[in-house]
């Protein structure tokens, strides 16, 4: 029989070695060097290790506090980075052999000198950004190809051997992909400009989204996620569909849940994937039982809206998750206009309220913002602008995702952290165990303040429109 003696001494021990424990854990941050990364809104600093050491203090002080919790855990990661047009493809061809190879390493890999890019989108087709419109069955007009006996990835295949020389770098890339348009004769009015899909071209057009996915698993590119039109509501782009949520609704539920499941397809269909101002239309789709089954999560842009949105339907569909899936820089913006919207609402926003992904639009064009469509975008600015066989300039998109995607790698998880003033910030557990905070000042002055962590603070200061991203 246990004695009250020996019981008492057994709780003495754990107390003290609890004690000890709690000791070490302090000892363990006070030890902590804080890396930081900054880039600023003037352009004298980008993307830059600063010189200074950071460290953990117990001395108090009165500066305002980001603290940064881990133990309140939000959303896993999978990734930060861009869409991959095929006008992307078309200039970055363009770079001699080596310095494509420099280039793709620096975007896709690892290394010191690398950002890390770990997703990126597709269209399935092309999008607005291809040097000319196509799908992957085309035909004359009148004529139909209801097996899809006639489909092929062949005016891709620029974009899909990039995509096997980008998988060598970074093999565990995710991957979306989302059509801009099906092949005209499945539309009611015969063109790549709006029109709708016809109701007896929705079992065809499911087959389509899973030869796509057969196919490019072919070529060793595995499709993650798709949703299943690119701005549904914005019929006026070449291509592009006009897809109600009651259409997209009855496709997923009646067709393309279905052609995954017969298929075997574990890709992840995402709805919407528009702007952040109608929550109505994937909400319509979330609220049918039967589409729903098959639905992974919703999809968002900000050029209409607020960021705020995605947190309204994650919290209505908590089971479900949200994804940021695009935002463009134009030829008109300013490097430091740009920094500071995207920043606050792209990454850290997006982050905040829950999405898994921050994906910026193209990541390259050349000096004229070509190539594109006949209606497309004009002044879509790329992350890169590729002047030559020999030079690229890096954009403010490239500062943008670099200043996350270079930290926090998939499968972060995203940790609570405060915000004060302003200082806008999202913080991040990566799967090596180091802490990665983004924090951004979008005010005209420098702000003092303290990274508050495990009790201990460190101080620092950050430039007035500055963004930083501190590792420890």
């Amino acid at each position: 029989m246990i004695t009250k003696k020996i019981v008492s001494i057994i709780y003495s021990v754990a107390v003290i070695s609890c004690v000890s424990c709690n000791s070490l854990a302090q000892e363990e941050t006070s030890k902590k060097n804080i890396d930081a990364w900054l880039t600023k809104a003037d352009e004298t600093i980008k993307l830059q290790k600063q010189s200074s050491v950071l460290s953990f203090t117990t001395n108090s002080n009165s500066y305002q506090n980001i603290e940064v919790n881990p133990s309140k855990t939000h959303q896993t990661i999978d990734g930060f980075g861009y869409t991959l047009t095929g006008g992307s493809v078309e200039v970055i061809n363009q770079l001699s052999s080596a310095k494509k190879e420099a280039l793709l390493q620096e975007l896709f890999g690892n290394g010191e000198n690398s950002i890390g890019v770990s997703y990126l989108r597709l269209s399935i087709g092309a999008s607005d950004l291809n040097s000319s419109v196509f799908s992957y069955d085309d035909l004359p007009t009148g004529q139909t190809d209801v097996t899809l006996s006639l489909f092929s990835l062949s005016k891709d295949q620029a974009l899909v051997d990039m995509l096997k020389k980008i998988l060598t770098i970074n093999p565990n890339i995710k991957i979306i992909a989302t059509p801009w348009s099906p092949p005209v004769w499945m539309k009611d009015n015969g063109s790549s400009i709006g029109g709708s899909l016809k109701t007896e071209y929705y079992g065809v057009y499911a087959q389509y989204f899973v030869k796509y996915i057969q196919e490019m698993k072919k070529n060793g590119i595995t499709i993650d996620a798709v949703t299943p039109q690119n701005e549904p509501l914005h019929p006026g782009n070449n291509p592009s569909m006009y897809m109600t949520a009651e259409q997209q609704r009855d496709f997923i539920k009646n067709n393309l849940g279905p052609a995954f499941q017969t298929a075997n397809l574990s890709t992840k269909i995402i709805v919407y994937d528009h702007n952040c101002d109608k929550p109505e239309y994937p909400l319509t789709i979330l609220a049918d039982t039967e589409a729903s089954k098959f639905v992974d999560g919703s999809a968002f842009h900000l050029y209409a809206g607020n960021i705020l949105i995605l947190n309204n339907v994650h919290n209505a569909y908590p089971d479900k998750n949200v994804y940021f899936t695009e935002q463009w820089t134009g030829s008109t913006g300013t490097f430091s206009g740009d920094l500071m919207w995207h920043t606050k609402n792209v990454v850290i926003g997006s982050m905040r309220n829950w999405s898994k992904i921050a994906l910026e639009w193209n990541i390259a064009n050349d000096a004229a913002f070509n190539p594109h469509t006949p209606g497309g975008c004009t002044q879509c600015k790329g992350a890169i602008t590729i002047n030559n066989s020999e030079t690229f300039t890096r954009n403010v998109g490239y500062y943008i995702i670099a200043q996350a995607s270079k930290f926090i790698p998939q499968n972060s998880v995203r940790i609570s952290s405060t915000e004060s003033g302003n200082l806008s910030s999202v913080a991040f557990k990566t799967p090596a165990g180091k802490i990665a905070l983004i924090v951004l000042n979008d005010g005209a002055n420098n702000e003092t303040f303290n990274i508050k962590y495990n009790d201990k603070v460190a101080t620092t200061s950050l430039s007035a429109n500055s963004v930083a991203t501190y590792i420890f």
